[in-house]
């Protein structure tokens, strides 16, 4: 497992401007499969994703159900995946580490926010560095922050509120060992401000939309990581839907 995170690490760092590291996210095995054969050097599994697929709404999905599924993933395929925990599950930290690695994951997403609130950031970044500590290296942080998603203040300057916050955030998490911040949902726009404002790997959000930009111009941006959340998945079910409409006919 040392080299399977070594290998995530090392998928971080010292990318060119304009080529980001893409992780498609697989909700299931046979996902994951068509991923990697597709070429894909990593994978990053979607919490939402996940929980769809085991019948569960975003946000329910036991613990126990979600490591499972995060195991089931990682036997499957040969590459590094890193698992969306969503905000830990209330799990302390040494136990959190260790589910990771019973699971078989080599990194992990941990929100900044709880039941549609933003936590604390001080108190967010101890248990973050206790995460690090327990982790020894063995796991690769990604911390998410929510800024963008339970912000707050006028709603007129919510954008640029959001941007303040995500940057004051992202200082504590990397101080206390995170090594990609992932402040999601950040409009487009803000990608540069964010960029200059944080240390170290920048993880974005790209919406699969005919308008939407390119994993490419999201690096130009500042992007030094892509995932896609549940989109995948959710256009997997929609074309078995268009599917089995036809199967009736």
């Amino acid at each position: 497992m040392t080299g399977a995170v070594e290998a995530l690490r090392a998928l971080h760092v010292r990318r060119p401007q304009g080529d980001p590291l893409i992780l498609p996210g697989p909700w299931d095995a046979a996902s994951a499969r068509a991923l990697t054969e597709a070429g894909f050097e990593a994978l990053a599994t979607p919490s939402a994703g996940v929980a769809a697929a085991l019948g569960y709404a975003d946000g329910e999905t036991p613990a126990d159900e979600m490591f499972a599924a995060v195991a089931r993933i990682t036997r499957a395929v040969d590459v590094p995946v890193t698992a969306d925990i969503e905000d830990g599950y209330g799990l302390a930290p040494k136990e959190l580490v260790e589910r990771l690695l019973a699971a078989g994951a080599v990194g992990c997403n941990i929100e900044d926010s709880t039941g549609g609130a933003l936590k604390d950031p001080r108190e967010h970044a101890d248990y973050l560095a206790e995460f690090c500590a327990a982790a020894a290296g063995r796991i690769l942080l990604n911390a998410r922050v929510d800024t963008f998603v339970h912000g707050d203040g006028d709603p007129e300057q919510a954008v640029e509120r959001a941007a303040e916050q995500a940057v004051e955030r992202a200082a504590l998490y990397v101080a206390a060992g995170a090594e990609c911040v992932y402040p999601i949902m950040a409009p487009v726009a803000v990608l540069p401000l964010l960029r200059s404002g944080i240390e170290g790997p920048l993880n974005a959000l790209a919406l699969l939309t005919p308008d939407g930009p390119s994993p490419a111009a999201l690096g130009e941006l500042g992007a030094t990581r892509i995932t896609f959340g549940p989109q995948l998945q959710r256009r997997a079910a929609a074309s078995a839907a268009e599917l089995a409409a036809g199967l009736r006919q």
